[in-house]
């Protein structure tokens, strides 16, 4: 594209960059939005829109580390929750949820699968399945349809599991899925970030050869129109578009590190089992796994690319090795089975400390991008919690779960809010699809609109 054309083309709201057939899609910028556009969203109450995510860790939590004391603004971070410090007035924690419709069957399984749903999990080998409904991540998605390129994007760190758990009697299938299209559909995610970025910015369909080619640092393709865009741009927005091409290539970089597939002059030693899971373009470090999905998390909401998320953090019943957390030797679900050995809690609560320091990054990753006088953050809701409270138990009760972000200033952040008597999760699931423009009367086992939210 010539720079006379480029520039005497009017500024879509949705302008792409393109190049060499890639298509890189902008944040918003004001600068580019029609006048009558920028009248409009002035006018409004909400000019971005809200997005929402859903991330999952297993195996629930050590409670007496976890639930602050006191509610209302004035309770204490506990030590589990510590990480949230300088982020206190941007996340609401809340107890007291319940999953009622996951007191019976397994101690996982039953409980994984309607983490979205609410609703009874029907014991199945691994034919007829049902997550009892439509998951809420997927509801908002069907709400939202048509307004970006992706109507959801579903990441996880681990493969699939099929077959059967014989000890409990229920497809290992539940244990690797909490979006669900239907009771019967789970949707399904994505492991490999380099994909997902494909996904996010790359080409479309290609052969595998042409996908790694296409791949190679594709900013070199658009960066010559972003020069010529760049001069039409008011200086926040020239801002805002220098630090959104740079978090890009810094993500793209990453993938490439993380994903290498020729070797070190040193590698360090893999559990057998690790390396024989091991699949092309996945890292090689589970905390760097983490790292890039969380951050195509970022990129996919600040260039509305999709406004629905989840990540799971890991399937149930992962015999994933957390030896690399300070003070930890083994695995979190042995370990989440402490049978009240101190040793053991001391360890499992270290590795729920770390989940929350991952949540933390995901939410000042957020806070620092700028949208208009407020964030990307508080444009948000994260939710971040596990489908049990106490692994040793298999309690559905209490469930342990945080709230980041204000869903576009709605949301009075900054609290411990405790649910009194049994009051399901699934009405918090109710006010955030409020908050997204969805309007149900009930959904899963709800009883009404979360209060105090």
């Amino acid at each position: 594209m010539n720079e006379r054309h480029l520039l005497s083309q009017p500024l879509s709201r949705r302008k792409f960059l393109r190049g060499a057939g890639v298509a890189l899609a902008l944040p918003a910028l004001q600068s580019v939005a029609p006048r009558q556009a920028r009248a409009e969203a002035a006018a409004a109450t909400s000019g971005a829109p809200v997005r929402a995510a859903f991330i999952y860790f297993p195996n629930g939590v050590w409670e007496k580390a976890w639930v602050p004391e006191k509610t209302g603004r004035d309770y204490e971070l506990t030590p589990s929750l510590e990480p949230l410090g300088e982020l206190r007035s941007d996340v609401l924690v809340l107890s007291g949820l319940d999953k009622k419709n996951s007191h019976g069957g397994d101690g996982h399984y039953a409980k994984t699968a309607n983490f979205l749903t609410g609703m009874p999990v029907a014991k199945t080998t691994g034919k007829d399945i049902s997550s009892g409904g439509i998951s809420v991540d997927q509801l908002m998605a069907q709400h939202v349809s048509g307004l970006t390129p992706l109507p959801s994007l579903e990441l996880g760190t681990e493969p699939v599991i099929s077959g059967i758990d014989s000890n409990v009697g229920y497809t290992r299938l539940y244990g690797s899925h909490i979006s669900w299209q239907s009771p019967t559909r789970p949707v399904a995610k994505e492991i490999n970030p380099r994909l997902v970025y494909q996904r996010l910015f790359g080409r479309g369909t290609h052969s595998s050869s042409a996908q790694a080619e296409s791949y190679q640092n594709l900013l070199d393709f658009v960066l010559e129109d972003a020069r010529q865009l760049r001069p039409r741009l008011g200086r926040d927005d020239q801002f805002k578009m220098d630090e959104y091409l740079d978090s890009v290539r810094a993500v793209e970089k990453r993938i490439e590190y993380a994903t290498r597939q020729e070797p070190r002059e040193w590698e360090p030693t893999l559990d057998p089992a690790e390396l024989a899971s091991r699949q092309p373009g996945i890292p090689r470090d589970f905390r760097e796994h983490i790292e890039i999905m969380m951050d195509l998390i970022v990129l996919s909401f600040q260039t509305d690319s999709t406004r629905v998320c989840s990540l799971m953090f890991a399937n149930d019943v992962s015999g994933r090795n957390f030896s690399f957390v300070d003070g930890v030797r083994g695995g979190h679900h042995e370990l989440s089975h402490h049978e009240n050995k101190e040793e053991k809690i001391d360890q499992y609560q270290r590795i729920n400390r770390w989940h929350v320091e991952q949540f933390a990054r995901l939410l000042n990753k957020l806070k620092s991008i700028q949208e208009g006088e407020s964030t990307l953050l508080d444009n948000s809701m994260i939710l971040f919690g596990s489908s049990m409270s106490d692994g040793n138990r298999h309690d559905p009760d209490n469930l342990p779960i945080l709230l980041g972000g204000r869903g576009g200033g709605t949301i009075e952040t900054g609290r411990h809010l405790a649910a009194e008597g049994q009051v399901p999760l699934c009405n918090l699931y109710v006010s955030m699809l409020d908050r997204m423009g969805v309007e149900v009367e009930a959904f899963g086992d709800s009883t009404g609109p979360l209060a105090g939210v």
